[in-house]
């Protein structure tokens, strides 16, 4: 292999590397983002919000250095689909973290008054889908199919809470008229969860195109 080939490979490495780094970084901030709202913790949720430029930053950093590879490599069809993946990958990953912000927003809004039940099943949902997000990036980083489809398969967990919630909520509004701002907020949130898990569902048809060539729905439930 060519110096010129070794060192474009390293590179590549280093892309994946940095993909795998940014969503790490918005699992953490939706983490925090939930701990902010559970907890009522308005410093934590000002936290998350600051990361948002650093998430900005990072994807963009990602986006540069993949644009970059495209103008002054000439990669193998294989090598194309990586560096397409991982700019759609990191527009997805992006989109996770502006959700973690709104998540953090919701908290601050809710901060000073009492929740009118435990919040079970939002911290439910959340940990669900950060759990998605991190076998996705498992997944991309050792382009393990099976993850994908575990991804795949935790979704519909996802959207059965999300429907719950929704059911729950609407409920909660219909009786009592003076919930109604409370509950449309952790309404929002668990829309917002919902959304974070559609978009690794993204992420996942992705790390399959990569290895296979074909980018398709893998399952019903990504979708």
């Amino acid at each position: 292999m060519s110096t010129v080939r070794v060192h474009f490979q390293e590179e590549l490495r280093a892309l994946e590397r940095d993909v795998a780094k940014l969503g790490s970084f918005v699992e953490s901030m939706i983490a925090e983002a939930m701990r902010a709202l559970v907890e009522q913790d308005t410093a934590l949720a000002d936290e998350v919000i600051r990361k948002d430029d650093i998430a900005d930053d990072l994807d963009l950093a990602i986006e540069q250095a993949a644009m970059r590879l495209l103008a002054l490599q000439q990669p193998m069809a294989k090598d194309l689909r990586l560096i397409g993946t991982a700019l759609k990958v990191i527009a997805d990953l992006e989109r996770i973290g502006d959700y973690a912000v709104d998540i953090a927003r919701a908290a601050q809004i809710l901060s000073n008054e009492p929740f009118f039940k435990p919040l079970e099943d939002l911290p439910r949902m959340a940990a669900i889908a950060q759990a998605m997000l991190r076998d996705v990036l498992r997944a991309f980083v050792q382009r393990d199919l099976e993850l994908v489809a575990k991804v795949c398969e935790d979704d519909d967990l996802v959207d059965q809470l999300w429907y719950k919630l929704l059911d729950e909520l609407m409920g909660v509004m219909r009786r009592s008229p003076d919930l109604v701002r409370q509950a449309t907020y952790l309404l929002l949130v668990a829309r917002y969860l919902e959304r974070v898990a559609d978009h690794t569902t993204n992420v996942a048809e992705r790390v399959n195109y990569v290895e296979t060539g074909v980018l398709k729905q893998l399952v019903p439930a990504c979708h």
